[in-house]
């Protein structure tokens, strides 16, 4: 028989704590006290009676019996919530809520017209919105803590055996430089910009993916002045003078009057394709069958937007 200590709580928890290798932050994260992961963990180990971290200083560090367990941990979790809202269904309890995960620039047109259309479709459908970077976001769909994300789906290995994922559009990263900016070339050549300084998101944003495939190709290292959490700061800081930035096409709407777009000249230029991504294990629930044609039909209706234009010689 099994521990009664031996919780799917006290799996989320670590499984948490492997994402981050910090308890400040997992209990940040999680929503309660340090001193309840550190517990959680050191539980965890005596139920299963195995060590799974060796400490280092005043920090845990996995073992890899650790990385081992977790394998079975995410499953076990997954197969959980996958037993719940099958059981839900079959019972006739349809769920009321989605989870949506979303990158900050999709809330700008992408995701309240996802939205829209679904209320018309399903009107007594609540959403609950979690922003997110790429990595961030896909974990969170993986761990079951969100129904569907819509990302950047170019440059992701996203298992399609078990992911529904649809296309909605594509996306070109730009040139971002302010208003005053005096640069006369029609595509901007990244190398001409050796002495330039940048602002990027962090690491696991797709956009700052972009950002490094694009300065990969001049062979220069960019100097890098801010690492920021979301594209609202970074075009803050490119409005300011701080810098450059690589910013994709869909922020022209609400930034057109304060910051240049400006294309990339043909070796740097970056396209990302956006989408939305599912568990299959859904597909033939009347919400997410909802979704899934509201995402087709706004597929559709995007496929002919224009991209912003070049500056003028």
């Amino acid at each position: 028989m099994f521990d009664d200590r031996l919780s799917l709580r006290k799996l989320e928890v670590f499984l948490a704590f492997l994402r981050t290798e910090n308890i400040a932050k997992t209990a940040e994260d999680l929503g309660t006290a340090a001193v309840s992961v550190h517990r959680a963990l050191h539980t965890l180990e005596e139920t299963i009676q195995c060590p799974l971290f060796t400490r280092k200083g005043r920090q845990l560090q996995p073992l890899p019996t650790a990385r081992e367990f977790a394998k079975y941990a995410q499953d076990l979790i997954a197969r959980m919530h996958e037993a719940v809202e099958e059981t839900r269904r079959v019972g006739g309890f349809e769920q009321k809520r989605m989870r949506l995960g979303s990158l900050y620039s999709l809330s700008v047109r992408t995701v309240p017209n996802l939205i829209l259309g679904m209320k018309y479709r399903r009107p007594e459908l609540e959403f609950e919105l979690v922003m997110g970077s790429n990595k961030s976001l896909l974990a969170k769909l993986e761990e079951n803590k969100l129904d569907a994300i819509v990302i950047a789906t170019s440059g992701e290995e996203i298992d399609e055996r078990k992911n529904i994922v649809i296309k909605l559009f594509d996306d070109d990263l730009f040139l971002a430089a302010p208003s005053d900016y005096k640069g006369r070339k029609k595509d901007a050549d990244l190398k001409d910009l050796h002495f330039a300084k940048w602002v990027t998101l962090q690491e696991g944003f797709a956009t700052f993916d972009g950002f490094v495939d694009a300065f990969r190709q001049t062979g220069k290292t960019p100097e890098i002045v801010a690492k920021v959490n979301d594209i609202f700061s970074m075009v803050s800081f490119v409005q300011a003078g701080l810098g450059f930035a690589l910013l994709p096409g869909r922020m022209q709407p609400v930034f057109e009057s304060t910051v240049k777009l400006i294309t990339l000249a043909e070796p740097y230029r970056i396209r990302q394709t956006v989408g939305i991504v599912f568990k299959k294990t859904h597909e033939h629930e009347a919400n997410f069958l909802a979704l899934a044609a509201e995402a087709r039909m706004y597929g559709r209706s995007r496929s002919g937007t224009p991209l912003p234009l070049p500056l003028p010689h």
